[in-house]
């Protein structure tokens, strides 16, 4: 089971069982994750019995070859606006943008819409049809941006994915590391933005330490994270 503390997270550990009722006592069972908060871990013993455990600290799970950045700011609107410098600052093969609400998704693929960019915007109330065009755009490039919500945080790989922009950050700080990890991907380098107004700082430090990472303010002169 892939991204299992999101599939048990969510609420599906009943079904799981159901599953599992119909699988041969002897088949072997192995979870997944970049990230397995311990109360999770805790949900997988009525699933497992006496598993291997193969953990790795928080600290040692920030991506090697991922730049990091935040631009403090005072509204969304000034995040709007710097958003829109950076695109044209930086030459980007391919970018995902992070809103925590499908309202806020929307209305930012709109406003970026209305600058002439263009971007395409994925959410949970999207029937799989919808989802599976605007992958394919995404992934062919007819689409280079691609706006949304922490529905495409994991198991998404798009080789010329080189930045990702966190317009709001996570909600939970174990999804910070799954929504970056969409930059950098098979071994090449990426970079990661996060536009945070004042409430937002004290998110980013308690991100700083949980992965023990440093997270520095993005220079003025952008050529220089390249």
């Amino acid at each position: 089971m892939d991204e299992a503390d999101e599939m048990l997270g969510r609420g599906f550990l009943d079904q799981v069982n159901d599953i599992l009722k119909l699988v041969p006592p002897q088949t072997q069972i192995c979870l997944f994750s970049a990230t397995m908060p311990p109360e999770i871990i805790k949900m997988t013993e009525s699933i497992m019995s006496n598993p291997a455990k193969i953990l790795v600290k928080n600290e040692n799970l920030t991506l090697e070859g991922i730049k990091q950045f935040y631009i403090s700011c005072s509204s969304d609107d000034v995040k709007f606006d710097n958003l829109i410098e950076i695109f044209s600052h930086l030459d980007v093969n391919q970018c995902m943008i992070y809103c925590n609400t499908r309202e806020k998704a929307e209305n930012l693929t709109d406003r970026m819409r209305e600058k002439k960019f263009v971007v395409s915007c994925m959410h949970s109330k999207m029937n799989q049809e919808e989802r599976n065009k605007i992958m394919n755009e995404f992934r062919t490039g007819s689409s280079r941006l691609l706006v949304s919500t922490d529905l495409l945080a994991r198991g998404i790989d798009v080789y010329q994915v080189g930045l990702v922009i966190n317009f709001d950050l996570p909600n939970k700080k174990e999804n910070y590391i799954h929504r970056i990890g969409r930059s950098g991907r098979f071994g090449r380098r990426g970079i990661a933005i996060n536009l945070i107004t004042k409430q937002e700082s004290s998110i980013l430090m308690q991100i700083e330490e949980f992965y023990n990472t440093e997270i520095s303010n993005l220079p003025t002169d952008l050529s220089e994270i390249d």
